[in-house]
């Protein structure tokens, strides 16, 4: 079957938060959903719902733990029994509650900066103390990378007065698209048991690899490192039913799981019948198809963004996504040469109309960059990235 991606589908009107936020005349590549139709299985699933007409109360079957702990094993060899599988409405709600459980009052939670912007509010929601351990930035040219300074990291674990109770880990990397290895997510791993430190690593995006590069979930590497670590996944991201707000923690600790069970249930948390059907299609096989033709759609508009950032868009680099849909985008040299006087994303969602998230929101480090998102069709990122250039062509030099 061939699905077609290159199609332009009307979201303004629908309450989309991404379509609706700026006038008609903007490219919206901002939040991180995609502008491309479900997968038909997953739409399949959703309409037999809708066709039966009664959605009272129901929870996630053995059969959707099952298919869960199925992919697990599929994708990357990790052996999960459906038992440890906890149905969340949402990754963000899953970190939350993994900080309750695993940090005592007072205690630190520890993100790696710059990152997906909710991280930085987790200690607020759950009175704990923010520890931030800051990614290095390597720039070549054009391109972007970044790397762990494990020392710095090391550094961090108890600082700010606060002894360390949880590492929260976001991996495959947003905004920066990397994929740690498994040395590295190992000497990482080997910090936090030295230091009594529990994981909660972040893998909603672990399945939009790009290039055919490969993910290595942080629970797969040991027993010992299992048995502190808290792993979120969801088919939010990568079969984009985000709305439908269904992950799942994988808890391989049994008193872990217990408390975090006992949380859901203190907070009074649903996974809404809609999401659990949507998920159970979305991880049955079904849409691996689909998924197979959207990495390779990515991939194409990952080297196109790339090559027209080193082209045609001076005065910005970028990194080169090993996964996600969303780039991080320099424009630091534009900012200190004078190019353009306010922030990147103020420049051109003003001047090209197009909207970007601002770095500064990624916390530490963020500060002139922009993180694009480019889940869309074709059509759509080249006409927002000719808007960039003329933009750019446009603003008098300093």
């Amino acid at each position: 079957m061939t699905y077609d991606f290159d199609r332009l589908i009307e979201r303004r009107g629908t309450r989309s938060d991404k379509w609706r936020a700026f006038p008609e005349d903007v490219f919206p590549l901002w939040v991180a959903d995609m502008d491309f139709a479900a997968p038909p299985a997953v739409q399949a699933a959703l309409q037999s719902k809708l066709e039966h007409g009664i959605f009272g109360y129901e929870g996630p079957s053995f059969e959707l733990l099952e298919v869960v702990a199925e992919r697990m094993q599929k994708l990357y060899d990790w052996l999960v029994t459906p038992d440890m599988v906890l149905a969340v409405p949402g990754v963000i709600t899953g970190f939350n509650l993994a900080a309750r459980i695993t940090c005592q009052p007072g205690q630190g939670v520890m993100v790696q900066s710059p990152v997906y912007p909710p991280f930085l509010k987790v200690h607020i929601n759950t009175g704990l103390q923010l520890q931030v351990s800051q990614l290095h930035k390597v720039s070549t040219n054009t391109n972007l990378r970044y790397e762990i300074d494990f020392d710095e990291f090391e550094a961090r674990v108890n600082s700010s007065g606060a002894r360390t109770g949880m590492f929260l880990l976001c991996q495959p990397h947003n905004p920066t698209g990397n994929i740690y290895t498994p040395e590295q997510l190992t000497h990482l791993a080997d910090i936090c048991l030295k230091n009594d430190i529990f994981i909660c690593s972040d893998e909603i995006h672990s399945e939009l690899l790009l290039g055919g590069a490969h993910h290595t979930p942080m629970a797969s590497l040991s027993p010992e490192i299992a048995d502190r670590t808290i792993t979120l996944i969801a088919p939010s991201k990568t079969f984009n039913v985000a709305g439908l707000f269904t992950a799942f923690a994988i808890i391989p600790n049994p008193d872990l799981r217990k408390a975090y069970k006992k949380e859901i249930e203190r907070q009074t948390l649903h996974v809404n019948i809609l999401g659990l059907a949507a998920a159970q299609a979305s991880f049955s096989g079904d849409c691996d198809d689909w998924l197979k033709d959207l990495l390779v759609y990515l991939t194409g508009n990952r080297d196109l963004l790339v090559d027209t950032i080193a082209h045609d868009l001076s005065g910005i680099s970028c990194t080169i996504p090993d996964a996600t849909y969303l780039a991080w985008l320099d424009c630091t040299e534009l900012v200190n040469t004078g190019k353009i006087s306010t922030s990147p994303c103020e420049f051109f969602l003003k001047n090209a109309h197009v909207a970007l998230n601002d770095g500064a929101t990624f916390g530490s480090g963020g500060e002139g960059f922009v993180r694009l998102n480019f889940g869309c069709p074709r059509s759509t990122l080249v006409s927002a990235l000719e808007r960039m250039r003329s933009a750019l062509e446009a603003s008098p030099s300093p």
